[in-house]
């Protein structure tokens, strides 16, 4: 979003200075928003080192412009190419980039504030692997802060940059060596201990620009919501939490982080072709060059930054071997058991055959969720097997013709499979890379004694016609230039009930009332047939085939309905109902509201999780799906 450049001025008094920012272009007389850009918060020392919290300002800071992004390949960003629109409806953004200069921050808040409004802050941790940054067209703060102030509950929005690749995650035990000569703490996780420099930035002076530095939510999608669980489990969030609720959307969280040795390993075969043998040698390596090398990990269990058990108390183990695996011979009632009624079913393996794993309790309340075809981010690579391809892999990685049959039949694969082959596969990968761990994250949440609000988001991206990964964001920044159809509502929602929330005495407010009015629970939806559900029912032409089509009405629903319940949470309130398990569901075609637990059934394939990949372990099902999520090798085709 292009901003112009009235600018605004505000007087910070603990840091002393003046930021110059700008007057956003949606402010309004109803709605003023100022916005301060490119702020430092932290400096980068050297390379591979811990960066350092920043405030010491100039008189005067010029906040009018976007500071430098961490080096990376230029090309479209993640979100821009799952978006689907064309080049030339893509706003242009040009920015520097910059290792040593990277780390700032851009504050999106309701004009006049301070040091007193006390705002509750939310904070974007950025998606996108490798690739992104926080100042991104696509996460402009501009529409969701203009909606809070709309319905009567303002919040300050945070958007910033870290370090990515091999830059925020390098490691080996050269470099651990170095680390603690330098008197740094924790080796690798620069980019992770780069975002908590952006939260003690915040906890210390946002209060300045109007916010609560008490009332801080994180939220983030993809790798940055897989950030954002490593956060909730880190040993620095344990001694002193920076944010009090966290909301995780569509999650794409790595089970096998590595420790020192083997990020050391991987860091030495990803940079051979560099031909440098000392640590030195790598800091001299040209920054453009070092950013286009991919660097496989995320994180680097140094034994510090994660606290002890995480693992085990987020990912169940395998089964012992003499558990009887259930091997399905009629599976595709079970795959589909999204559509085909609910399942109440639990896992057929006795009790106490494993340890139980450790709880981790004392988190923040969680917002937790993930959308029904997140794993179209693998579709060309999944769309590059053959079945016997798939079927050699998976009994190669299983190990076990008993393992092996199960996902093989799970997941309706055969040999000699043609029809929907990669659909199948994707199927898979989603379950295995983002639907079930996130289910994981949400059971060890609840078994440490934290709230947990869940939703599925099933609305279609309104280009592309399908609920992919990023759609979410369309809705929730609402900053997407959209091809939409005339608006007509299919049905009525005049008779639902409203939804219970937590009293707040700032919150009473006529365009509360009327958002959520507009996205209530249905009297009698736990009425219908689960068949109605379907999301992937089609509505329309196009090519030859039926999809859904997003109109004026269904994209105005889910946008309203996501932008007021993230809002509601950052308020510290309910955002809907979770009781008795009950879900909130976004999509498809424009339907909103508090469902049963039972939709949840229809709407995901629990009862596989359950009954084969529960069983298999998460470490083996992980490493399935990142196979498959490869793509085929030339001789596996």
């Amino acid at each position: 979003m292009i901003l112009d450049r009235s600018h605004v001025v505000l007087h910070h008094s603990s840091l002393n200075t003046v930021f110059h920012g700008v007057e956003h272009t949606i402010s309004s007389p109803d709605a003023p928003i100022h916005q301060f850009r490119g702020i430092k918060y932290a400096i980068v020392p050297a390379r591979f080192r811990q960066s350092m919290l920043y405030a010491s300002y100039p008189p005067i800071v010029d906040a009018t412009k976007f500071g430098p992004i961490c080096p990376q390949p230029i090309q479209k960003s993640l979100e821009e190419e799952l978006i689907g629109l064309p080049d030339t409806d893509i706003p242009r953004q040009v920015l520097l980039q910059d290792e040593f200069d990277c780390l700032n921050l851009n504050i999106t808040t309701p004009a006049h504030q301070s040091s007193f409004s006390r705002c509750p802050v939310m904070i974007w941790v950025h998606g996108g692997g490798n690739h992104g940054c926080g100042s991104s067209w696509v996460y402009d703060g501009g529409p969701l802060v203009a909606t809070s102030i709309r319905i009567g509950k303002p919040i300050i929005l945070v958007t910033f940059n870290y370090r990515l690749g091999f830059f925020g995650c390098a490691a080996s035990p050269k470099i651990a060596e170095d680390n603690r000569a330098a008197g740094d703490q924790g080796i690798g996780n620069y980019g992770l201990r780069d975002q908590r420099r952006a939260l003690e930035w915040v906890n210390q002076y946002i209060a300045g620009f109007g916010g609560d530095p008490s009332n801080v939510t994180i939220f983030g999608s993809g790798s940055g919501a897989a950030d954002i669980i490593g956060h909730l489990y880190s040993n620095p969030n344990k001694a002193d939490p920076l944010f009090a609720r966290a909301i995780v959307q569509s999650a794409i969280i790595e089970h096998n982080v590595p420790d020192v040795a083997t990020a050391g390993w991987l860091l030495s075969r990803a940079l051979c072709a560099l031909r440098v043998s000392t640590l030195d040698q790598l800091r001299n390596v040209r920054a453009e060059a070092l950013a286009e090398i991919h660097c496989p990990i995320r994180a680097v269990d140094d034994g510090l930054f994660f606290r002890v058990g995480w693992r085990e108390s987020l990912f169940p183990p395998a089964e012992t071997e003499d558990a009887d695996v259930p091997v399905y011979h009629s599976l595709p009632a079970l795959r589909l058991g999204i559509r085909k009624g609910k399942s109440k079913s639990r896992s057929p393996h006795p009790q106490g055959r494993i340890a139980p794993p450790p709880t981790i309790s004392g988190l923040q309340p969680l917002l937790i969720g993930d959308s029904a075809y997140d794993s179209d981010l693998w579709s060309t690579q999944a769309s590059s097997w053959a079945a016997s391809g798939v079927v050699r892999r998976l009994r190669a990685i299983c190990q076990s013709l008993t393992k092996a049959t199960s996902l093989l039949n799970a997941y309706d694969i055969a040999p000699h499979t043609t029809y929907e082959l990669s659909d199948r596969v994707l199927e898979l990968v989603q379950d295995a890379r983002i639907a079930w761990p996130t289910e994981c994250v949400v059971q060890a949440a609840k078994k440490g004694g934290r709230q947990v609000w869940r939703y599925v988001f099933d609305q279609e991206g309104p280009a592309r016609g399908v609920p992919h990964h990023a759609a979410d964001l369309i809705y929730l920044f609402d900053n997407v230039p959209l091809p939409l159809s005339p608006a007509v509502s299919p049905m009525s929602f005049e008779d639902d009930e409203p939804l219970p929330s937590l009293h707040s005495p700032e919150s009473s407010n006529g365009d509360v009332a009327d958002i959520i009015s507009r996205s209530r629970t249905l009297g009698d939806i736990e009425m219908m047939d689960e068949d109605e559900f379907d999301y992937s029912r089609p509505t329309r032409p196009n090519g030859g085939w039926l999809r859904p089509v997003v109109d004026d009405w269904s994209y105005g629903r889910v946008r309203d309905a996501i932008q007021s319940r993230w809002i509601t949470f950052a308020w510290g309130e309910r955002p809907w109902d979770n009781s008795r398990g009950k879900i909130f569901v976004f999509g498809p075609e424009g339907e909103t509201g508090e469902r049963s637990a039972g939709v949840f059934e229809g709407r995901r394939r629990r009862k596989i999780w359950e009954e084969v990949l529960r069983p298999l372990g998460a470490t083996l099902v992980h490493k399935v799906a990142n196979e498959l999520s490869n793509g085929a090798a030339s001789g596996s085709r």
